[in-house]
């Protein structure tokens, strides 16, 4: 009370103070966004990503020229200009190195000049040549979009504001004598075009976001890869060392078999954890298995080869077989899942304030009409409703110290793979229960 009493009294932060953080805030944000985050002349530049935009390059204009020409009479076109842009289509098919991964230095200015010339700066050219009229203003409000979703939306902002700058100036010196588009409907046009604008910036500005999580996670869950396994290696070292003593010493055979099943156990939960971390990381690209499983021994194989870490949670996992049921799909993926679900219980009850008790986890196996269930039931911390609506999209974990947030995205793929379902029920402080619901075979 008396150190309480010496200390000076807490004031409020000057308007001064305040401006300064605030200023602070805005410099690391604009730092973080533009200064050090990567400029990509394209997202996600894989082959078939390339290839199909090309091909759209090529063969779309030649098409829109017939459309705006025979069909649907434009008031400007131009074949010569047509065919140019379909030449940069071209392009991007046959110019060597052009899908390489990554992309060089040449092949990143090919790309964003390419995107420059064929979306902003032609759809702003043939938006003015055509007066601003309502198929041209959607055209370029699309094409706008479009640039945003292809490219980084720092070079998309700068791309599309010089592309349209840079039309108008050509449009004035080529055409100096054409009508002007009248003020209400440049106006019009304006704002639909500052939405489209803005609408890009902000979905540009959360996927940025977006991706830079997505890395921050698969990061993070190489460090937790890393600290799974550094603990049983120290444990296998420790272990290594009380045989070497025992070897000096008298040959105590109990003492060398209770070690020697020690480390068996170590080694197992190391391949365990890899096995599971490989799995998860194959996420979206799970293999298609129809082999015919059943449900008890799924469970009670699973739960044989989990590496538990002591008796007591062992003995915390109970398993009651009302009806058995078989049912397709893959014996070793459903295993992970298994796997995965025990795994995220045992943590929800070493989380929870009370001493884990046989029955903590209760996996009920059961059957009715053409449809199999397999129910976890948990006393652990439980989850509010908004944790309920995210636990099953990718890279979402409720544990960002030790969750890579793969796992339960990987149950759903597995489950939905097989035709089931997969659900959860849960509270704050009164448990969990997912319910892998399956059709019989």
């Amino acid at each position: 009370m008396r150190e309480d009493l010496r200390r000076p009294p807490t004031l409020p932060a000057s308007p001064r103070a305040l401006y300064r953080a605030g200023l602070q805030r805005v410099r690391s944000w604009v730092s973080t966004e533009f200064k050090r985050s990567l400029v990509e002349p394209i997202l996600h530049p894989s082959t078939w990503r390339i290839r199909a935009l090309g091909i759209s390059t090529l063969m779309g204009h030649p098409l829109f020229w017939l459309i705006w020409t025979e069909w649907l009479p434009q008031p400007y076109e131009n074949l010569v200009l047509r065919l140019l842009m379909s030449a940069f289509g071209l392009s991007l098919l046959v110019i060597p190195g052009i899908t390489a991964r990554p992309p060089s230095r040449l092949a990143a200015a090919t790309f964003s000049l390419i995107f420059w010339i064929t979306l902003p700066w032609f759809f702003s050219w043939m938006y003015f040549c055509n007066g601003g009229n309502a198929v041209w203003l959607a055209s370029l409000g699309a094409a706008v979009l479009i640039y945003y979703h292809l490219t980084d939306w720092r070079l998309a902002t700068v791309g599309s504001f010089s592309a349209l700058a840079v039309a108008w100036a050509m449009f004035n010196v080529l055409f100096p004598d054409s009508p002007a588009i009248p003020l209400e409907l440049a106006l019009t046009n304006a704002i639909v075009l500052s939405f489209c604008w803005f609408m890009g910036i902000v979905l540009g500005l959360s996927s940025s976001n977006l991706r830079r999580e997505q890395l921050t996670y698969t990061l993070g869950t190489m460090g937790i890869m890393a600290h799974e396994l550094r603990t049983p290696l120290a444990t296998m070292q420790l272990i290594g060392e009380a045989l070497r003593n025992e070897t000096r010493d008298e040959m105590d055979a109990a003492r060398v078999e209770m070690l020697s099943q020690r480390l068996t156990g170590l080694v197992r939960n190391m391949n365990h954890q890899i096995d599971m971390q490989i799995t998860n990381a194959r996420l979206m690209r799970l293999p298609i298995h129809t082999e015919l499983v059943g449900a008890s021994d799924l469970v009670h194989d699973a739960l044989a080869d989990y590496p538990f870490r002591s008796s007591r949670e062992r003995e915390s996992v109970v398993v009651r077989v009302h009806s058995d049921f078989r049912f397709r799909g893959s014996r070793s993926l459903f295993q992970q899942v298994i796997a995965n679900l025990v795994k995220n219980a045992l943590r929800s009850l070493a989380a929870a304030s009370t001493a884990i008790r046989p029955g903590d986890l209760l996996i009920e196996v059961g059957a009715q009409s053409n449809r199999g269930r397999i129910v976890f039931t948990d006393n652990g911390v439980g989850m509010d409703a908004d944790l309920q609506a995210n636990i099953f999209q990718p890279f979402f974990s409720t544990d960002r110290g030790t969750g890579h947030g793969l796992g339960l995205a990987f149950c759903q793929r597995v489950v939905q793979a097989a035709s089931g379902s997969i659900r959860v029920k849960s509270a704050p402080h009164k448990g969990a229960m997912f319910t892998v619901e399956l059709p019989l075979a």
